[in-house]
């Protein structure tokens, strides 16, 4: 048998040299060599089938793209008669990779960037790949100032034509920076400029620890953008950095950064002036220029007002406009002209709002809330707004909004609100504890968002060391399509303060009401509600002689005909946990006449939180109450207020401040509290540390003051004498200063501060860590 053969090498170095015989037939194809590489592989790579007349060129060119496949590391042709016999020898594949010495990109990283560049167990080796992807992992580190790492690739053989690849990293130091020169400024010296810089160079000994002197790439170029925005914000339009070079010693440990600048000179705005299709008039587009001439050239401030401008756009419909500021430069001067450029493109309509994430909330519950239509201009006042009425409802703890264009109809969006659901109630028997009530445990329901419909349901019984309570609380926040509520509420309460802070007496009491609540718009609304309340009083040898003399004078039985009227106004960012907005509700209580005891309450509460940052703010709240009677009788005790605890002065215990009573028979000289309710409250919150779900825990440094007070003494029995001072005394204030946490956890509310009272007195009842869990009625 005569075979004749020919190397790649001969084929792809010269298609002409005769090393087969002349054009034939292949009659047949055998290929030899293969191990891992199936014969189909190779037949649809080689471009030459059995039948088919071939000769040396087209024979050279079809081994050529075998070759290319990557999978062989030599390919020889022979020729057996007018069979054609494919002789290869495969590259080895691979078994392992083993990667050892780094720690600052992970192993997982790696893998995954080797296997995209094609590098993976059990796929072919390429050896030139495996080169490129050791120089690209060098680039890597050095882009991280660590121009001494290193990075070397071994292949080991193994059995069965196999290898495993043994990467090995030196990952080095980060090179410190030595030396930042600034080359070319006049307008600000050199430790101006470097204070604006994030980088650092020759740090002190004593605050090394804490400088930024590690070279890294993105470092330096955020670093020149600020330079470039400090000279752009100062009249210097023309400013430019003209170079920089990065220096490297010898043992690649020190880096020399010099940056060259060109100032220019400093601009004043001269004209503003508008071009293309403003829309809106010209006046109005003024007064969102936040710029006049004579200003100092500022590009954030121009950038500022083209950024009102679209705004303002985009709530009159038109979605995709384009402001763009583009100074004229008086070359011969000191001045510039501006001229803001307004492309409003097309007004856009909503096609469609859909919901994405509320798995348990309806879609009407959502729907309701917006202010942006279906089928009307494309506002982003109403977009945004719509999600903040979403997150102010409490049922989510995140709300995201996406504008997204319509495929082939450049005049219309979509707009799509992503929720996140969080507990907004419980269905549970539970157990938690507050150190006003003490244990408390019972069975309840307590929905705001009851089945997804958004009604308010509270069905439960409670019962603690100084109440009983039973209870029925249904609201439905649309009772009609406009807005209008209606709720319903039936109570039973028992309550016992022989062992509280409270002055020693009981009361039983039950009742219902009903009220309705009325829109004014967005923000605003309106309650009027009616109720019904029978109350009865007992009394102790202890208790105290104000409510002896009450009792004795009034009776221990009281029914009570309520109405009740209130407005509130709800511009916080979120229903829980708010950080920026304020809220306000004035409320009226009466006991109308008829009632065995007739009286008003009058409430004002208000909260106004200025968002200092993303994770900062500054909470300023506020609690008054003035109550009287209506008529010459006393005011009913049992009506005051009181204060002190959570949610009143922190670090007092709960309702002791105000007025002390009278003892009697050996009684504590406890509060009754007061008809006058004085509280205030200023507040840092600031970000938890390592938690990253700042919407589930808030912390704040607090100042708190509040009391209550008096305007006229009760009366006391013959015998006893009152040491009550009526009257409204700021001086007799209460203050503290502390910690606060709140953390809504999966059992439950949590709520508890530490603090330090200011101002106590001589028989103020302190407490520095107070505390709440699973107390939701």
């Amino acid at each position: 048998m005569k075979l004749k053969t020919i190397g790649l090498a001969a084929l792809l170095i010269s298609s002409t040299q005769t090393a087969l015989a002349a054009t034939f037939t292949v009659s047949d194809i055998r290929v030899e060599g293969l191990q891992r590489v199936s014969a189909a592989s190779v037949f649809n790579a080689f471009p030459v089938s059995a039948h088919e007349s071939v000769d040396d060129r087209e024979l050279a060119e079809a081994a050529k793209q075998l070759f290319e496949t990557g999978l062989f590391d030599d390919i020889r042709l022979a020729r057996d008669g007018d069979v054609l016999i494919i002789n290869v020898v495969e590259r080895p594949s691979i078994s392992l990779i083993e990667i050892d010495g780094n720690s600052q990109i992970s192993d997982e990283d790696l893998r995954k960037g080797l296997s995209d560049a094609g590098l993976a167990e059990g796929q072919v080796l390429q050896r030139s790949t495996l080169e490129e992807v050791q120089r690209e992992l060098e680039q890597l580190y050095h882009s991280q100032g660590r121009y001494s790492a290193s990075i070397e690739a071994s292949v080991e053989p193994v059995d069965r034509n196999r290898v495993q690849i043994n990467i090995d990293v030196n990952e080095g130091a980060v090179a410190k920076i030595r030396q930042i020169n600034i080359v070319g400024n006049q307008a600000f010296d050199d430790e101006t400029l470097r204070e604006l810089m994030v980088l650092e160079d020759r740090p002190g000994w004593l605050f090394g620890w804490f400088s930024d002197d590690e070279y890294a790439r993105e470092k330096l170029s955020a670093d020149l953008e600020t330079l470039r925005s400090h000279y752009l914000d100062r009249g210097y339009v023309n400013f430019a950095i003209t170079s920089t070079q990065v220096a490297i010693s010898p043992d690649k440990s020190q880096i020399y950064v010099t940056i060259n600048v060109d100032e220019g000179r400093r601009y004043r705005i001269d004209d503003i002036q508008f071009a293309g299709d403003l829309i809106l008039s010209e006046e109005k587009a003024r007064e969102l220029v936040t710029a006049e001439s004579g200003d100092v050239y500022s590009r954030s401030a121009l950038t500022a007002s083209s950024e009102a401008l679209r705004q303002k756009l985009g709530a009159e419909g038109f979605a995709f406009a384009n402001v763009e500021s583009i100074p004229e430069v008086d070359e011969s001067g000191d001045t510039v002209d501006v001229t803001f450029l307004v492309e409003p493109g097309r007004r856009a309509y909503v096609r469609r709002v859909t919901f994405e994430g509320n798995t348990t909330t309806q879609d009407q519950v959502l729907r309701r809330e917006l202010t942006q239509m279906e089928g009307a201009p494309a506002s982003t006042d109403k977009i945004s707004q719509s999600r903040v009425r979403l997150e102010r409802l409490g049922f989510f703890r995140q709300v995201d909004v996406e504008t997204r264009p319509v495929a082939g109809q450049p005049d219309q969006v979509d707009v799509i609100y992503n929720v996140e659901e969080q507990p907004s109630g419980s269905i549970s028997a539970s157990v938690g504890y507050s150190q006003t009530a003490g244990v408390i445990y019972g069975a309840s329901l307590a929905q705001r968002n009851f089945l997804g419909t958004g009604n308010q349901v509270n069905v439960g019984a409670q019962r603690s060391d100084t109440f009983t309570s039973v209870n029925f609380g249904f609201n439905d926040p649309y009772w009609t399509l406009d807005g209008i509520s209606r709720g319903y509420n039936l109570f039973y309460r028992e309550t016992d303060y022989e062992d509280s802070d409270i002055s020693t007496y009981s009361t039983d009491s039950y009742g219902g009401s009903i009220d309705f609540g009325y829109p004014i718009n967005d923000l605003s609304r309106l309650n009027f509600g009616v109720g019904l309340e029978d109350l009865s009083i007992e009394t102790y040898e202890d208790t105290p002689a104000e409510i002896v003399e009450y009792t004795d004078s009034q009776g221990n039985d009281a029914m009570s005909y309520k109405l009740t009227a209130s407005w509130t106004r709800n511009n916080l960012n979120r229903g829980i946990m708010a950080t920026a907005g304020s809220y306000q509700r004035v409320s009226l209580e009466t006991a109308v006449p008829g009632s065995d005891a007739e009286y008003y309450k009058l409430r004002y509460s208000g909260q106004k939180l200025f968002e200092l940052s993303p994770d900062w703010s500054l909470k300023f709240s506020t609690a008054l109450g003035y109550a009287d009677t209506i008529g010459d009788e006393p005011y009913p005790f049992y009506e005051n207020f009181y204060a002190g605890g959570l949610g009143s002065v922190r670090g007092f215990a709960g309702n002791t401040l105000g007025p002390a009573t009278t003892e009697r028979n050996g009684g504590d000289d406890d509060t009754l509290g007061g008809n006058v309710l004085v509280e205030g409250s200023v507040e840092l919150i600031y970000p938890f540390p390592w938690i990253e779900d700042r919407r589930s825990i808030q912390t704040s440094v607090f100042f708190d003051a509040g009391n209550t007070y008096l305007t006229e003494c009760y009366d006391v029995p013959d015998g006893f004498t009152s040491d009550c001072e009526s009257g409204v005394h700021l001086d007799e204030l209460r203050y503290s200063v502390g910690l606060g946490l709140s953390w809504l956890t999966p059992v439950g509310p949590l709520t508890f501060s530490v603090a330090q009272p200011l101002s106590n007195e001589e028989g103020d009842d302190e407490q520095t860590f107070q505390f709440s869990l699973g107390q939701t009625f």
